[in-house]
């Protein structure tokens, strides 16, 4: 796989491992070996606790000490560290001379970077930043005048007094960039590793012996010297191949685990039974399911005619029918004299899911009542806010069995709520629940119930393997007929205000033609307020007659997402108030968020979908389910502030009739920004699955066994589950028959003990995704 690093040649493969008093190798605090105040700074701001953990943090990337770094791909507001040479330096008087300021213009060949130092800071990079001195410069990208620039950065001469390394040893070598934060450089990262280097040699092995050999990998010890030290880029390579395998392979022995456990469980067979409510709300289908939906459909009824419970994973693009599936399997299930229950992110969405179920249903879902067919259920609904009439009457038909289906929020996993026979439980947008709830919905069944599991946000496959390894995968892609494109577009409102001006027309002339019209906000807007703090800024934000300054916080916006730091996000509240007065006046606009009460929300969604508003501003609410075919227009404001795949979620409410949709992006973000690189992605294409690659790089993956969209430090630091494929899908390979052979993993305590680290008991349960 690649030669062993030159200056490694003498290091044995093995040695005795020494182990901290934690029970474990390497997981000695940091603050032994570095002392507390560094050990204080990457402890906090990195996540670095252990000398273990210092091991595993790798270089970003590696610059050759006789080539520079090229300034002109420089990301705007962005940390970056980079190598490059002094071409000018300037002290610049102001303030009648009281104020110093020095400018120093680095250059690549490629482009040029100012960097500026003020005050009291101006003295010594004065003395030591002359032209042609090289150095490693670490900074914020920030723009003045129009240019880049870095100011106050740290740095460090390359072959000066505070190199980093010991030039000698580093002529033509290759400099590892680390990621950084503040108060600790890349260059400091760097020294800090070299005080923990020697201790590589106490690392536990993960793979087997004979895994290892079979692919030829070089020794764990080796690959973390080559990774951090590396003489070629021969070197960096073996150990990468060496270091993402670990991981991958890891990771897919934890899920393979959990699928062989699950296996081992029993579970009530629910087969379809002939002349039953599934054939029945069949006949009366007006349309024939797509061929996908028929693909999909006998899969999970394949995993229901088992005896150990169906984990199946349901992804589709937005619209492609999932309801519909997870319904007929529903229904599949009632005819087993079982019952089935729908769990829902939100109030709005279960509401939607009901109303639409006992639409589709007619009076199938009438069951108990006077002149109902002999074949119908109850369908009910089960929230919070339900009065205790209702609620009781609800809690009555489930212990009874008289509702076969239940559709509800986290209210169904309350413990004065109990089934008769719970047969399938469907989780809808998995990624809004937690662990906890989930487990505590399947432990409401006599035996564990088949879990179905629902996201309307594609997800690639390779994600599928990793982030839902435990679930067998299902994928809608085929849209229903009689579906309509959506046509997508940025509006740069700061740019071009007379942009977001047209946006409003467009509105009133979709409606003109009998349409209707979404107008979705990242904040609520009734927040306690003082009244000096309200401006008119969100209202020329609205109207297209400004920028927008003010706002509220607090509300329903993606926490990944980017933002203005210049002022707060805008407000449905307000932004609905501006629009009835200004450019959307005389249109029936209402608005709809998460904190109205439950029946207010109801009503305002009934008359939306028949057609008695003409325009909706409302907040994330009506994100995912929310479904009226006349609606064919949308406007997000400052689009920027949510995530790649919210976007799209949000974009496919509009076009689920005959008429063509439109969904306009509105943003305040200049052209060059990542955050209008992302919505230029959003408006070039329409593929989920496309959107959900962009997203994922953008986050940079999250960690895979927390919160899969949370954006938090990721677990894999060396594997990326959007293009190590096949390293995910070899490593699942093995991984399932090292676990077919020995499941305890008795023969592989390096294995186990790699297997222990990784699952804290919060990432072992999230891995129970049923």
């Amino acid at each position: 796989m690649g030669r062993v690093p030159e200056r490694d040649k003498t290091q044995k493969t093995t040695s005795p491992t020494r182990t901290a008093p934690g029970g474990e190798p390497l997981s000695e605090p940091l603050a032994r070996t570095l002392g507390p105040a560094t050990a204080k700074v990457l402890g906090e701001q990195l996540g670095l606790r252990t000398v273990g953990d210092l091991l595993h943090h790798y270089p970003r990337r590696y610059e050759e000490r006789g080539r520079l770094t090229r300034l002109a791909d420089l990301p705007l507001d962005e940390d970056v560290t980079v190598v490059a040479q002094v071409a000018d330096a300037r002290v610049h008087t102001f303030n009648g001379g009281r104020g110093r300021r020095l400018e120093v213009t680095i250059t690549d060949g490629s482009g040029r970077l100012q960097l500026v130092f003020f005050g009291r800071g101006v003295h010594k990079p004065h003395q030591e930043l002359l032209p042609g001195t090289r150095a490693m410069f670490a900074g914020h990208v920030s723009v003045f005048n129009r240019r880049l620039q870095l100011a106050h950065p740290s740095y460090a001469r390359l072959g000066g007094a505070d190199d980093p390394e010991d030039p000698a040893s580093w002529a033509g070598a290759l400099i590892p960039i680390y990621p950084a934060c503040k108060g600790m450089e890349s260059w400091k990262i760097a020294k800090a590793v070299d005080a923990v280097l020697p201790r590589r040699t106490e690392a536990v092995d993960p793979l087997p012996p004979a895994l290892r050999e079979g692919r030829g990998f070089v020794a764990l010890d080796q690959a973390l010297f080559g990774i951090h030290r590396p003489q070629t880029k021969a070197d960096i390579e073996t150990a990468r191949t060496r270091l993402k395998w670990d991981e991958a392979f890891v990771l897919q022995v934890a899920l393979a685990r959990r699928r062989l456990a699950d296996t081992q469980l029993p579970a009530v067979a629910r087969r379809p039974v002939p002349g039953g409510i599934l054939d029945a709300f069949d006949e009366r289908l007006p349309f024939t399911l797509t061929e996908g939906q028929r693909k999909v459909t006998g899969e999970i009824f394949d995993d229901l005619a088992t005896e150990h419970p169906m984990h199946r994973l349901l992804q589709g693009e937005v619209g492609s029918g999932k309801t519909l599936v997870a319904l007929r399997a529903m229904l599949a299930v009632v005819d087993t004299g079982g019952q089935a229950a729908m769990l829902a992110p939100t109030e709005v969405l279960a509401q939607q899911h009901h109303r639409s179920m006992v639409e589709m249903m007619g009076d199938l879902a009438d069951g108990g009542r006077l002149g109902a067919p002999e074949r119908a259920t109850r369908v009910v609904l089960l929230t919070g806010s339900m009065g205790a009439a209702a609620r009781r009457a609800a809690l009555l038909d489930l212990v009874t069995g008289e509702a076969g289906i239940v559709i509800g929020t986290h209210a169904l996993i309350e413990d004065t709520v109990r089934f008769h026979d719970l047969g399938l439980v469907v989780v809808d947008e998995q990624h809004r629940f937690g662990v906890e709830q989930r487990d505590a919905l399947r432990s409401k069944g006599k035996q564990p119930p088949h879990l179905l599991v629902m996201t309307a946000t594609p997800i690639p496959r390779t994600v599928a393997m990793t982030v839902f390894g435990d679930l067998e995968t299902s994928v809608l892609d085929q849209l229903p007929a009689g579906r309509s494109p959506i046509a997508s577009h940025v509006v740069p409102a700061r740019d071009k205000p007379h942009f977001l001006a047209r946006a409003w027309e467009r509105v009133r002339e979709e409606v003109a033609k009998g349409h209707q019209a979404y107008v979705v906000c990242p904040r609520i807007g009734d927040e306690e307020d003082g009244p000096a703090k309200r401006s008119t800024g969100s209202r020329a934000a609205a109207t297209g007659t400004g920028t927008g300054m003010e706002s509220d916080a607090g509300g329903e916006a993606d926490e990944g997402a980017a933002t203005d730091d210049k002022r707060p996000p805008l407000a449905v509240l307000e932004v609905a108030e501006q629009l009835a007065r200004g450019p959307l006046a005389g249109l029936r606009v209402e608005v709809l968020h998460g904190r109205m009460p439950p029946d207010d929300k109801d009503a305002v969604m009934r008359r939306f979908a028949a057609g008695e508003a003409d325009v909706l501003v409302a907040t994330t609410v009506i994100e995912v389910g929310v479904n009226v075919p006349n609606a064919t227009a949308m406007v997000i404001m400052d689009a920027d502030r949510f995530g790649v795949s919210q976007l799209h979620q949000l974009r496919g409410r509009v076009g689920r009739g005959s008429a063509p949709g439109l969904c306009l992006l509105v943003t305040e973000m200049p052209e060059a920004s990542p955050a209008r690189g992302r919505l230029g992605a959003v408006a070039a294409t329409l593929d989920g699955f496309e959107l959900s690659r962009i997203d994922l790089e953008q986050r940079r993956e999250g960690d895979v066994l927390g919160q899969a969209q949370s954006g938090v430090r990721s677990s894999l630091r060396m594997l990326t589950v959007i293009d190590d494929e096949e390293v995910i899908a070899a490593a699942r390979e093995e991984a399932t028959r090292v676990v077919r052979e020995d499941p305890e993993l008795a023969h592989t305590p390096g294995l186990r003990l790699a297997l222990d680290a990784l699952l804290d008991q919060d990432r072992e349960q999230y891995l129970d995704k049923g």
